[in-house]
């Protein structure tokens, strides 16, 4: 007599796989939309799961197809449901993924057009045993654009016994006429203080002794994932044989010790580059990647910053006593532009780390920078300016200063502008202030041409038509195609330049050309004027479809009659 096969064993991930909607962790809204549609009978024709891996999303589909078709214990229920029974032939059959109206189909496999076409011939037909045929396509961003168009129609008026339920990671991918036929849920990251409970629930049923501090780092390692920290619990009960400790879970993930990297963290921001380089290299040896190292000191630094910005950070019961106490005090040592800059330089040397020949060469050349700088003074003293309070230095006021002086256009007896006078001199060139106030408005533009406020003289040669002008308040009608909010810029930009505020509003009245429109004018009439010389009008005439493209001063030693006029 043979003795029976011992059954083959499955990993954690599918073992607990939630049934029902109740033991979905983390996903809150879903459960109650969802609830309370199945309850009042509002169940839509398809639904969209979108969200990061192994969150969910084919769990999620499953027990929506379960929902539909349960039947109940004793087999009396005839409607859907949201609490379905488990027991059923119709839930254990989808529950070991052989029902034969439920039918999954993986997108990333099945792309083509010819695909959809065969779903799009069996949706006409009746469910064969169940309430609803349900169609689960996952991964769907992966169709072809042909498949998404073909599968449009009965997407939106599908038969009334089919329903579709879908899955993707790459909502972004899928085309707005289909996200617009489907009720859609982001399904979020888990939290780690969930996945931490939940863990430590399944760790029990296994038998498994796993400590509290290997339950959070396996809960920080998965990333909101449910199925990735499952298959690393899986894997630390292995390893352990039984037994997980933090150690252990360290070892096996690589990960630094939570005390070594506050020592590099502090030995680097304190100018010790010789032993941060010796602490690193010994994390190194005993296994751990140099990339998350900086990872770890990244995420570090960030938490420093939070607590630095919100005490009440370094009080989360989730962070271990000895890290609120570390972590409170280095807060309390550290401004925040040193944090803000190691934060961009670690983020930077990350970067690098991973395109390098060699991790751990990257790896250092970021602490010896970090550390280097680290005898600087702080960022906002670099540019010129005293470090006050906690470091954070402000930069002090410049003095306001006097503007190249030039005089003001002069308007001609058609409103054109004179040529200016001579460019300023260089120390003149760099003041931003106003000298003075200007007495006209073609003075205050050409004050801003010189000051290099070419935005702001360009608002007003395009867009100002004069009504009034004083010292600090301006009347204008804008020209045509003029921004909306055209006074609310002048009004800003005229603060920011000469430091005074102005009043700039739209007035009615008796209004002037712009200075373009002034300018363009008089362009027209010294061409109308060249063109009636003799010499030019016979030059016009001696060659057909010439015209006059610029026109030049002559030289004031130059007689009308001279050779070269």
């Amino acid at each position: 007599m043979t003795k029976p096969s011992p059954s083959p064993y499955r990993v954690l991930a599918r073992k607990y796989r939630p049934t029902t909607f109740e033991t979905l962790i983390g996903q809150d809204v879903l459960v109650r939309t969802l609830g309370n549609a199945f309850a009042a009978g509002r169940i839509a024709q398809a639904y969209l799961l979108t969200g990061v891996r192994g969150i969910g999303k084919t769990t999620t589909a499953r027990i929506i197809a379960r929902a539909l078709n349960c039947v109940g214990a004793d087999g009396s229920l005839d409607r859907p449901t949201a609490t379905p029974c488990g027991q059923c032939d119709h839930c254990r059959a989808i529950a070991e993924d052989r029902h034969v109206d439920v039918l999954e189909m993986d997108a990333a496999s099945r792309t083509g057009i010819d695909d959809v076409r065969e779903l799009i011939d069996g949706a006409r037909y009746l469910p064969a045993s169940a309430r609803y045929k349900v169609y689960i396509i996952d991964e769907i961003h992966m169709l072809s654009l042909q498949a998404f168009n073909a599968l449009l129609k009965t997407l939106e008026e599908p038969p009334p016994h089919v329903r579709f339920v879908f899955a993707t990671t790459e909502a972004r991918k899928v085309p707005v006429t289909v996200l617009s036929r489907c009720q859609r849920f982001d399904l979020r990251r888990v939290d780690a203080d969930v996945l931490a409970e939940h863990f430590a629930r399944i760790a029990a049923a296994e038998g498994a002794r796993v400590g509290d501090g290997a339950i959070r780092l396996i809960a920080r390692a998965a990333d909101g994932s449910v199925r990735d920290g499952l298959s690393l619990l899986d894997q630390a009960i292995a390893h352990g044989d039984g037994t997980v400790d933090e150690d252990a879970v360290r070892a096996m993930l690589g990960l630094a010790d939570r005390t070594n990297v506050f020592d590099l963290l502090e030995a680097t921001l304190a100018g010790r580059p010789a032993d941060a380089l010796v602490e690193l290299r010994r994390q190194y040896d005993a296994g751990v990647d140099p990339l998350v190292v900086l990872q770890d000191l990244l995420e570090l630094v960030h938490w420093l910053t939070l607590v630095k910005v919100v005490p009440a950070a370094a009080q989360d019961i989730a962070v271990p006593e000895a890290e609120r106490v570390r972590g409170g005090a280095m807060a309390a040592t550290l401004s925040m532009p040193v944090l803000a800059r190691a934060w961009q330089m670690l983020l930077k040397g990350l970067a690098e780390a991973r395109q390098a020949p060699s991790a751990l060469g990257a790896a250092e050349m970021v602490l010896v920078r970090l550390a280097y700088v680290a005898d600087l003074p702080p960022p906002g003293a670099l540019a010129g300016a005293p470090a006050t309070g906690e470091g954070a230095a402000r930069p002090t006021p410049r003095k306001a200063e006097t503007p190249p002086a030039r005089p003001a256009p002069v308007a001609t007896g058609g409103g054109a502008l004179a040529a200016r006078a001579a460019p300023p001199s260089p120390d003149e060139a760099a003041t931003p202030a106003l000298k003075g106030a200007p007495t006209t408005f073609a003075e205050l533009v050409a004050r801003a041409e010189a000051a290099r406020e070419g935005i702001l003289a360009g608002l007003f040669r395009r867009y100002v038509r004069l009504i009034r002008f004083e010292p600090g308040r301006i009347e204008f009608s804008p020209a045509d195609g003029a921004p909306a909010d055209l006074a609310q810029q002048l009004s800003a930009r005229l603060e920011h330049w000469t430091g005074t505020r102005w009043t700039v509003v739209p007035g009615t009245g008796t209004w002037s050309s712009t200075l373009n429109e002034q300018a363009a004018e008089a362009e027209a009439r010294r061409r109308a004027e060249a063109a009636q010389d003799p010499l030019v009008a016979a030059a016009l005439a001696a060659f057909p479809g010439a015209t006059i493209t610029a026109i030049r001063p002559r030289p004031a030693n130059e007689a009308p009659g001279d050779e070269g006029s």
